[in-house]
């Protein structure tokens, strides 16, 4: 584990990024460039676009126009890491797409959306070694779905069946700095130049 951080860490999120705390999709992606990773999953860059929250207007306005038939992606660089960021978008936590992308490499995605669904995947060299939802964390599959509980215990899960659901989506953030090494910011959301393109939905 290479990141210590806990749900309190990411308060931030719902201070100054509420649209995407409704519906969003983070993930990680050790070892590929954001242009290679938007080719592996099927699509070429159409846009490029500076900071987290200018990503919201396109991703939107995609949606509506192709109906939700074609998913918005954007990807930028993080040190060896590409993350990957979609408003109201799922690809990350959708196994068909990123299994195959994990051979060879280490990918971490979480995902909420309006109606408070939401899932962690953790997928090494194309197995999914954990798979939960953060509103229950006490469920979880995978091939080694017990792996780590320290880890999301520190990171602010409430492991207990029926447990304290308080802050159980900004643990999902600190859960995947633990794993990554790579710790998200408001300086680095708004910094972060994006490349994005058009994924048919799986």
């Amino acid at each position: 584990m290479t990141g210590t951080t806990a749900a309190a860490d990411y308060a931030w999120l719902y201070e100054r990024y509420e649209g995407l705390m409704e519906a969003y999709c983070v993930t990680l992606v050790k070892g590929v460039a954001p242009d290679g990773l938007l080719r592996e999953l099927g699509t070429e860059s159409v846009l490029r676009v500076t900071g987290v929250e200018e990503l919201c207007e396109p991703s939107y306005d995609a949606w509506d126009e192709h109906g939700g038939g074609r998913l918005f992606v954007c990807a930028a660089a993080v040190g060896d890491w590409s993350l990957m960021v979609e408003y109201n978008g799922y690809l990350g936590v959708t196994e068909a797409a990123m299994a195959p992308v994990s051979r060879g490499r280490t990918v971490v995605s979480h995902f909420r959306n309006v109606n408070a669904v939401d899932h962690f995947c953790w997928f090494e060299d194309g197995d999914l070694r954990l798979h939960f939802e953060p509103l229950f964390p006490d469920s979880r599959d995978g091939s080694h779905p017990d792996e780590l509980l320290t880890e999301m215990r520190e990171s602010g899960f409430d492991l207990t069946e029926g447990g304290d659901y308080e802050g159980h989506t900004q643990a999902a953030f600190a859960l995947a700095h633990r794993l990554t090494g790579v710790r998200l910011t408001p300086e680095l959301f708004e910094s972060l130049e994006f490349t994005c393109g058009l994924i048919p939905r799986p």
